[in-house]
C-alpha cells in the first residue's frame, strides 16, 4: 500500500461521515432558528433525518457485508434528500435568508457527492473481490488425477494422498 493511501479504522475517518457531520451539525443550528411553532414539527422532522444521515453511514460502515453498506449508505441518501427538502420549506416560508438555503444546499450537495462515490466505492470493491473469487476452469482434457499431480507438485501444498483420496 502506499503510502498516501490511507486505512480507515472506524467510520469517522470516512471523510464522508466528517463532512455529513459538519451538515448535521450546521441542520441543527438551523433548527435552533425555526419559528417556535416549527420547533415540533419541521424541527423534529429535521434533527430526525439529521442524524439519520449520520448513523446511517456510521451503522453501514460497521456492516462487513458490502450489500449492507450499500444499503444503509442509500438510506443516508434518502436522509439527505429529506434535509434537502426541508431547506426549500424554510426558503419558500421565508424562515431563512436565502442567500444562507442556498449555502446549505452547497453543503448538502457535497455530501450528496461523497455518499454517491462511497457507494460507488463499495460498488467496485465488491466487483474486484468478486472477480479475485472466481477460478479458471481446468484445460480441458484433465482427470481429476493430472489435477491431483498439480496440486501435489506445489511447493509447499498441504494436498496429500490418503489412501487413493487427495485430502
Amino acid at each position: 500500500m502506499a503510502h498516501s493511501e490511507k486505512t480507515f479504522r472506524t467510520f469517522e475517518d470516512l471523510e464522508l461521515y466528517r463532512v455529513a457531520r459538519e451538515f448535521r451539525k450546521a441542520m441543527y443550528a438551523l433548527n435552533r432558528r425555526l419559528p417556535n411553532f416549527e420547533k415540533f414539527e419541521l424541527g423534529s422532522q429535521i434533527r430526525r433525518a439529521a442524524v439519520s444521515l449520520t448513523n446511517n453511514i456510521a451503522e453501514g460502515h460497521g456492516r462487513y457485508h458490502y450489500l449492507d453498506q450499500i444499503r444503509f449508505t442509500l438510506q443516508a441518501r434518502g436522509s439527505l434528500e429529506e434535509l434537502i427538502d426541508d431547506l426549500n420549506v424554510c426558503d419558500d416560508e421565508g424562515y431563512l435568508p436565502s442567500a444562507e438555503v442556498t449555502d446549505l444546499k452547497q453543503q448538502s450537495w457535497r455530501v450528496y457527492q461523497l455518499l454517491n462515490g462511497y457507494v460507488r466505492y463499495l460498488r467496485d470493491r465488491k466487483a474486484e473481490l468478486s472477480a479475485a473469487l472466481h477460478e479458471s476452469a481446468p484445460p480441458p482434457g484433465l482427470t481429476a488425477d493430472d489435477l491431483d499431480a498439480l496440486s501435489t507438485d506445489v511447493p509447499g501444498s498441504t494436498v496429500q494422498r490418503f489412501n487413493g483420496s487427495t485430502i
